[in-house]
């Protein structure tokens, strides 16, 4: 089955943004690049927050350190170090227009380590994102480039590896081009939902989305409704279905590779997940259920299409997978369910179109169109959702709530976060009672109205208004912050070093508006501070090349956050 994929795959060419067909590639053209046997944390286009996963994680034995190879032959053309995303990240372009991504990295080769290292010192900053000119760094297939690390926002140890068409941008499936990973298990099915999409529309009885759990028969790879009945349904309805790829000897529930959605035998639906553009990445947002996601934090896939998707990866879309029962009969839905390596799983169920009188809905707000420009403007705030910004049309509902008492405004509920927004959107809020000493301190502030704790802020004071760009709908009051950023030393106690003697470690943070930059210097020198953002730690690790050992220190350390609150931790120190 394997080798007869890969031959079938070999005569797939992906689409470029001109749609025009690209050369194929060879789906032996790269090797793994680790040695050690392959399991993976996650595979390729699984369903995360705002994005798909772009490639697949490789598990690294529970550590850190183990030696990472060049997939292929290339030059070196990229390094990226960030405290969030890849972390520490190598980009390898290859002579067939592709490059190869390797992410959460340890360290990196010491001539890579040495010249990535040197640019930091001269624009003294951790964080870099460096293009690096052609032939600098030629590297051999299973040739070490790095060690595996955790280093990023990753949780856990493992090597995150990605294969991209690099002119076109457009990502693919690594699981195409024979990584030893072992898969003979069928994806596991574990609910559907049905939704009510027209007005007239309902699933059960009710004018609201019904989930109905499944179970597995006893034999083969089939799946039936726990409740083995025929749906009453009337009206234009779509469905869902919440699955997950296991592989073998591997705990990890992966994401799936292709689901296909039959109504009475004709295909109406289906995808897969060869490839797809990074900056189509967010519709991953409209591809899933996002209200089910936010609210349970279960992630199931909408196979039917809202209007402002323009994810390119459905293969068949009839009539945005929407089934109109209105005809009173009793009408067979299919799944299937499949793996890269063609492991299927198929549920099967009926529907029966059955007309129930039900009120008529009682719309609340403003009518929102997906496909035009929409506007909040009045004498208190500003909000605008661009066309494009929304996947469907939105009853939104505005509403001014009281002020709280740490607020400094009014609250503004702008909808709901169960309704995701494609890009940030921009938001003004009226300023009338601050005070002009806090107009550099304050911020539009998503919070919880009954706890009053705030998830997120941004934006600055401009000409008596609050303004800047939201990604998320909910509650916004303006706050502010008059806090500076905490330092506290791990190692440093009474001018010696303690435990760790290789390296100096501050834990750093932040009690609002978030950690915009640090500095630290020895002896007046700038020095390299590394930023571990998920643990709050920075840690500055003694460099024979630029440290003088041996004699006393004055370490200066300044930390600020995004509304310049700024807090310095000086001491003296011997090594």
């Amino acid at each position: 089955m394997k080798h007869l994929l890969y031959s079938i795959l070999i005569l797939v060419y992906v689409l470029s943004a001109a749609s025009q067909p690209l050369v194929p590639i060879d789906p032996h053209y790269y090797e793994v690049p680790v040695k050690i046997p392959v399991f993976l944390a996650g595979n390729f286009g699984e369903l995360r927050p705002n994005h798909f996963h772009a490639g697949i994680d490789i598990k690294t034995q529970g550590k850190t350190g183990l030696p990472v190879f060049a997939a292929a032959d290339g030059f070196i053309s990229r390094i990226a170090i960030s405290p969030v995303g890849y972390g520490n990240a190598l980009y390898i372009d290859h002579p067939n227009g592709t490059t190869t991504v390797y992410g959460h990295l340890e360290k990196f080769f010491p001539p890579v380590a040495e010249y990535i290292r040197r640019i930091q010192y001269e624009k003294e900053q951790f964080a870099i994102d460096q293009i690096v000119p052609t032939g600098t760094f030629q590297v051999r297939k299973g040739e070490q480039i790095a060690w595996s690390g955790n280093a990023g926002s990753s949780g856990g140890p493992h090597l995150h590896f990605e294969i991209r068409r690099t002119k076109e941008e457009i990502i693919l499936n690594p699981l195409l081009f024979n990584m030893p990973v072992k898969d003979k298990l069928r994806p596991l099915i574990q609910c559907i939902m049905v939704y009510p999409v027209s007005e007239d529309a309902s699933v059960n009885g009710k004018q609201t989305p019904q989930r109905f759990d499944v179970m597995k028969i006893k034999t083969g790879n089939g799946y039936q409704l726990k409740i083995n009945q025929a749906i009453p349904v009337y009206g234009k309805v779509g469905f869902g279905i919440q699955s997950v790829d296991l592989l073998d000897g591997n705990p990890n529930k992966c994401g799936i590779y292709s689901i296909k959605l039959s109504v009475d035998n004709q295909l109406i639906y289906s995808f897969k997940m060869d490839h797809f553009a990074i900056d189509e990445s967010k519709y991953v947002n409209s591809h899933m259920d996002y209200a089910l996601a936010i609210n349970s934090g279960r992630r199931l896939y909408r196979t039917w299409l809202e209007p402002g998707n323009k994810l390119d990866i459905y293969d068949k879309v009839e009539k945005r997978g929407i089934f109109n029962a209105t005809d009173g009969k009793i009408h067979q839905v299919s799944y299937e369910v499949s793996d890269v390596y063609g492991n299927t799983s198929v549920l099967s169920f009926k529907i029966q179109s059955r007309e129930i009188k039900l009120p008529a809905l009682k719309r609340k707000g403003e009518f929102f169109k997906y496909n035009r420009k929409n506007k909040i403007d009045n004498e208190d705030l500003e909000f605008t959702i661009p066309e494009g910004a929304l996947y469907d049309d939105v009853n939104f509902q505005y509403i001014k709530k009281p002020a709280l008492p740490k607020f400094y405004s009014p609250v503004y509920q702008l909808h709901n976060s169960t309704v995701p927004l494609h890009f940030a959107c921009p938001l003004r809020i009226k300023a009338e009672n601050l005070p002009a000493k806090l107009r550099d301190k304050v911020m539009l502030a998503q919070v919880d109205p009954v706890s009053e704790k705030i998830y997120s802020a941004t934006g600055k004071y401009v000409d008596g208004w609050v303004e800047g760009n939201i990604r998320v709908l909910g509650n916004y009051a303006l706050a502010v912050d008059t806090v500076a950023p905490k330092i506290v030393s791990l190692n440093v106690v009474n001018k010696k070093t303690t435990k760790e003697n290789n390296a100096l470690k501050y834990k750093i943070t932040d009690n609002l508006s978030g950690i915009e930059s640090y500095r630290g210097t020895i002896d007046g020198k700038w020095v390299l501070f590394e930023y571990d953002l998920k643990n709050n730690l920075i840690s500055y690790t003694y460099d024979k090349a630029r440290f003088q050992f041996g004699k006393n220190h004055v370490l200066n350390l300044q930390v600020t956050d995004y509304k310049g609150n700024t807090s310095t931790y000086k001491t003296n120190f011997y090594k």
